[in-house]
């Protein structure tokens, strides 16, 4: 091997260094670079890809359901953010706070936003007066800063990083849950349709729910590390914002009445969750839904067949681009085949077209599937329509695999150490019945750094939720008192 190839290729392993592999793979497969300051990440054109991607999918959804985009100051004052007390006690470690600007200190701090409740719960307010103001639908696409991230981990953990948060106002708490669920729906669409990643629906346990929410819903997806990733929450605030900022509005009968709110959120973790579910020690995996390169077709010649072979890889191009298919012919002189297959293996480009004479003479085309490197060889009339096949069974398989990972990795446990030794053995999640105390959370969390990730949800209509399935035993899994309650414990990121 090269030391090209070498340095083209990952050295890592993922089943026995997943974390070293997971920043390879970022790095080789040019998503992101580390920034000049701890904690930071600049994103390069293939990762900024993906999260456009993510982001044209939900932006569409959102609008589809009555969102309007906006946008704030990333600065909130620091009176402001004490409007809600449980905001500033939820987030005062994270807080990075501006202090000066140029050359003058500053009368009130800003606080660099680690969530925008604070700032537009006071403009729902004075935008909000009469019933027929509601429901009132806000959303932003920014940036957040939170400074307790300490081991970077591109996507997965920076102080800085990008999300959508939008933010409601409701006449009643139905309707507020509604959204709830309209939100929560929308982010396991997002991993299940456009990542190719099942996720379990549940909610937080009381003591890990969203500062000053009523109730805190998430999607979590389980990485084949074994550990799980919150991958979006969807909050019902209830009304502790409203009358902490005011929200109120007169009803029908011009009585004045208080809203309820809510507020949700999905960051590019998902780019982490995405390539640490689907890639391989090849390098990166995409489904075609957001692989910003969908077919690359590599023709392959003698000097006396290059102009045929180029000529016929140039019209079948022309053909998938025609069709909407993301391709790129790369006709590179200097890289002879073997690179080109490895380098696009490399970037996750979903399915490769060989060309060589014998294709054209037998007008075929050789595909090849990068998860598996199954291949096939279809007529070249019918290309753009195998490539569409081609490609719905590359997510296909894709999502199986994802889902098998995830089906296999649900276990139960009645007793501290079956809890621990099935973490400890197997990863993944372990359910079992919970009395509702943190301490027993803590008992686990202090020995194996495992945590109650979610709660399983049984009853998602009308104005109560939180509700789960009668556990199959009635003694907590980790004390032996009466447990009327269901906790998956797991290690997440």
């Amino acid at each position: 091997m090269s030391d090209e190839s070498q340095e083209l290729g990952i050295t890592e392993s993922k089943s026995h260094k997943p974390g070293e592999w997971y920043a390879e793979v970022v790095q080789k497969a040019d998503l992101a670079d580390y920034a000049p300051m701890g904690g930071f990440i600049v994103t390069k054109p293939r990762g900024y890809a993906l999260w456009e991607a993510i982001q044209d999918a939900l932006d569409g959804w959102f609008k589809e359901t009555g969102v309007d985009n906006v946008y704030f100051p990333m600065f909130i004052p620091e009176s402001y953010l004490e409007r809600e007390k449980d905001i500033v006690e939820g987030f005062d470690p994270e807080v990075a706070w501006v202090t000066q600007g140029g050359h003058d200190e500053l009368e009130e701090r800003l606080a660099v936003r680690p969530t925008s409740e604070s700032i537009i719960a006071p403009f729902m307010a004075d935008w909000t007066r009469s019933h027929r103001d509601l429901p009132m639908r806000l959303n932003q696409w920014c940036s957040v800063v939170r400074w307790e991230a300490t081991e970077t981990k591109p996507f997965f953990r920076t102080k800085e990083f990008l999300w959508q948060e939008g933010h409601t106002a409701h006449a009643s708490n139905e309707g507020a849950w509604e959204e709830v669920w309209t939100r929560l729906g929308q982010y396991e669409r997002v991993y299940e349709d456009v990542l190719a990643i099942p996720v379990l629906r549940g909610k937080k346990p009381e003591h890990d729910k969203f500062p000053g929410a009523d109730t805190t819903t998430t999607v979590e997806a389980l990485m084949p590390d074994g550990k799980s990733v919150q991958g979006g929450t969807s909050h019902n605030l209830g009304q502790s914002f409203a009358e902490a900022f005011d929200i109120t509005f007169a009803d029908e009968d011009e009585e004045e009445q208080t809203a309820y709110t809510t507020s949700w959120g999905l960051s590019w973790r998902a780019i982490g969750a995405l390539v640490m579910t689907h890639s391989d020690d090849q390098g990166l995996v995409l489904p075609p839904t957001v692989a910003p390169t969908q077919v690359a077709i590599v023709p392959i010649w003698q000097e006396d067949t290059k102009d045929d072979v180029l000529e016929y890889a140039e019209e079948i191009a022309e053909d998938l681009e025609d069709a909407g298919v993301r391709v790129e012919l790369d006709d590179r002189d200097g890289r002879n085949p073997g690179f080109k297959f490895n380098e696009h293996e490399l970037n996750g480009v979903p399915l490769r077209l060989e060309i060589g004479p014998h294709e054209v003479d037998d007008e075929e085309v050789t595909l090849v599937h990068r998860p598996d490197n199954a291949e096939s060889v279809e007529d070249r009339d019918e290309i753009v329509d195998a490539v569409d096949e081609h490609l719905d069974d590359i997510f296909d398989k894709l999502y199986e695999a994802a889902e098998e990972t995830l089906e296999d990795n649900v276990r139960e446990a009645h007793s501290p150490e079956e809890i621990l030794g099935t973490i400890g053995k197997h990863g993944g999640y372990v359910k079992t019945p919970w009395c509702g105390d943190e301490a027993c959370e803590e008992v686990i969390k202090e020995k194996i750094a495992a945590e109650i990730v979610m709660q399983p949800l049984a009853d998602e209509g009308g104005s109560t939720a939180g509700e789960v399935p009668e556990p199959e035993h009635d003694e907590c899994g980790v004390c032996g008192d009466p447990a009327d309650e269901i906790a998956y414990f797991a290690k997440s990121y």
